[in-house]
């Protein structure tokens, strides 16, 4: 098993940045790719960002592309998500997700993941 624990949400207002941390904990060994999604209320989880291996493959939700990267440090079992030019519509909690393997055609559906923390919300105030 592999536990999952998101930090680093908070309140900010638009144009403002932060930075999300996922830390793995179990058998880190067996993750191989590595992923934020969000979910905002009344809406389904969504697809963010994501990164494979060792850096080899990243992708982004288009509506991220350029203001958000994501990131990992192997050593620290830990992952990130930097977020720039916040805006109202970024509102929405935040979840890590690990996975056992990288899936060209599917990994932006949340089915592809075994794993997922508990959430950290961020607020994009206008």
């Amino acid at each position: 098993q592999v536990q999952l624990v998101e930090s680093g949400g908070g309140l900010v207002q638009a144009g403002g940045s932060l930075r999300l941390s996922c830390a793995a904990s179990g058998q880190t060994g067996d993750v191989y790719t590595r992923a934020w999604f969000r979910q905002a209320p009344g809406k389904g989880r969504e697809f963010v960002a994501v990164v494979s291996g060792s850096d080899i493959t990243v992708d982004y939700a288009d509506i991220v592309k350029g203001r958000f990267t994501i990131s990992m440090d192997n050593a620290k079992d830990t992952w990130y998500l930097q977020m720039n030019s916040l805006n109202p519509e970024d509102t929405a909690r935040y979840y890590c997700a690990a996975g056992t393997f990288y899936s060209q055609n599917n990994h932006q559906l949340t089915t592809v993941y075994g794993y997922w923390g508990q959430g950290t919300q961020v607020t994009v105030s206008s």
